[in-house]
């Protein structure tokens, strides 16, 4: 056991999980260290619930110790569980914990998994001892503000919802008035590469691992051998110190530069100007207010422009709130749901990315290797082929969780479910985000190395996208026939005879019979 405590007997038993390392949190706010322990438990059974991408698991625990040693510098009672303790799961190991300091309650922040919260709420019950469910305070609103906002609207589009927080929380207004006149500059950030690449690009910086993370690293080597992912290279932030600079880092360095290309891909440049800030965020390292507040600033002191600054304030203001509001407001149905009723398994090769697929040999490449895929690798790249190839949400949604070290699951189901694959039929999305491979062409280079040729639409040699986008079309042109934003790219279909919309869904489905085959 990492950290023990003499206290015998608790007034309160002060449960922080893994993606809880708020040292402002209340929490935390007014602790005796005499009668009260915080408890702290790592248990292989959360690495397991998905097959859990190395650094992924590797993050969460050496951000878990450093947070520990932390709290016990500063005096607070701590009772810490380490892998190497073998405690079955979190219930488990907070029954243990109620067993030896027979706390008169057990206090707990919000918890970012339905499964996790609803299981230490039954362990609670069958000991016998009251849960006090404090709210998040890393979040700009609770659950109950997000539900009462949903309430009665024809439509839940985050863009309203994102106009509604700007406005409450006065971010980027001048007045009663969005900054430079509006209030959303997504248009202005679409822009590819040039030809020759994205040039010099600023690094972020560099988090080389500390003793306790080493040994972290080591023990996740051993523990783990046979998760995906590599751990050479480990480099993400790990305390409150380390988000703080890497936040400092963003706005001075590459802030400037996000927004014209932030939806572009290019091989061998997994970063460009993104900010790397979802882990520390998401972990609760690094508080949204004062990543807001910084690239504002920037923007009112002439460092960085309008539409850059907009974009970043929007995916962690709008999406990222936005997101959370959805899981909870849903859940636990939100899980089950899949609007198309596709079936098809994850091929093997999304744990390797061996395919000659260019464009999702390098995003799952990446992956692997850093833990971490932009946004349009993810979205257009990954969860486009998931769509058009008929994958089973279920398995897509447990794929993005266990490899992406920024996956929690309150972030990582709607943005999958719902934005990526529609699985919900609506609920984030106003329709599907497929594409053909002209637009990975368009947004990146990976195409000027692919097998497949991207001109074409049917054939041995045609674009697998291409392939099964006009599929997907067909397929669907009655339902999304009423969708307005559809309606110009299925007169696509009008134009072409019926023989060849037949060769594309006869390649298609030659195409789809390879990936049964592959099936893990």
């Amino acid at each position: 056991m990492r950290h023990d405590t003499e206290v015998t007997r608790a007034r309160r038993l002060c449960l922080v999980l893994g993606d809880q390392l708020d040292a402002d949190a209340p929490l935390l706010g007014d602790l005796d260290p005499a009668r009260d322990v915080v408890v702290m438990i790592e248990t292989a059974a959360e690495a397991r619930h998905v097959w859990s991408h190395r650094q992924r698991i590797a993050l969460c625990l050496a951000a878990m110790r450093h947070f520990a040693d932390a709290l016990v510098a500063a005096g607070f009672a701590v009772h810490y569980v380490e892998l190497a303790d073998d405690c079955p799961d979190l219930a488990a190991g907070l029954a243990a914990a109620i067993a030896r300091y027979r706390p008169d309650e057990v206090v707990l922040t919000e918890a970012g998994e339905w499964r996790v919260e609803a299981a230490l709420r039954q362990a609670c019950s069958d000991h016998g001892v009251g849960l006090r469910l404090l709210p998040d305070t890393h979040f700009h609103i609770t659950r109950e503000e997000f539900a009462t906002f949903a309430a009665g609207r024809k439509r839940l589009r985050m863009e309203d919802f994102y106009r509604a927080q700007r406005r409450r929380f006065g971010v980027l207004m001048d007045g009663d008035q969005p900054a430079g006149g509006r209030w959303n500059f997504d248009a202005d950030n679409r822009e590819p590469l040039p030809r020759d690449g994205p040039g010099t690009l600023p690094r972020p910086p560099a988090f080389p691992p500390d003793a306790t993370t080493a040994e972290v690293l080591a023990e996740v080597a051993e523990r783990f051998a046979n998760h995906p992912g590599e751990l050479d290279g480990f480099d993400w932030p790990v305390t409150a110190d380390d988000a703080a600079l890497a936040l400092e880092r963003f706005i001075d360095d590459r802030l400037a530069g996000f927004g014209r290309h932030q939806d572009a891909m290019w091989r061998g440049e997994p970063f460009l100007w993104h900010s790397l800030l979802s882990p520390a965020l998401n972990l609760k390292l690094l508080d949204p207010r004062r990543a807001i507040a910084a690239a504002e600033q920037a923007w009112r002191d002439g460092r960085a422009p309008l539409a850059a600054v907009e974009g970043f304030i929007r995916q962690v203001l709008g999406w990222r709130e936005y997101m959370r509001g959805v899981y909870w407001l849903h859940m636990p149905g939100y899980a089950g749901l899949n609007h198309f009723g596709h079936r098809r398994d994850l091929p093997a090769w999304f744990w390797t990315g061996d395919t000659d697929m260019a464009c999702l040999h390098h995003a799952i490449a990446d992956t692997l290797r850093h833990g971490y895929a932009h946004h349009i690798q993810r979205l257009m790249v990954i969860g486009n082929f998931a769509v058009l190839a008929e994958l089973e949400p279920r398995q897509v949604c447990d794929w993005f969780l266990a490899v992406y070290v920024d996956a929690i699951e309150w972030v990582e189901l709607p943005n999958t479910a719902g934005m990526a694959l529609f699985a919900d039929g609506g609920i984030v999305g106003s329709k599907p985000y497929v594409a053909s491979g002209r637009y990975i062409q368009r947004m990146g280079n990976y195409c000027g190395e692919c097998r497949y040729r991207v001109d074409r639409r049917s054939g041995d040699d045609a674009c697998p996208y291409n392939r099964l986008y006009w599929r997907f079309l067909a397929r669907h042109r009655d339902t999304l026939g009423d969708n307005p934003r559809m309606r110009q790219v299925l007169a696509n279909l009008d134009r072409w005879s019926a023989d060849e919309v037949a060769a594309i869904m006869d390649s298609a489905a030659a195409f789809l019979a390879t990936l049964t085959r592959d099936a893990r």
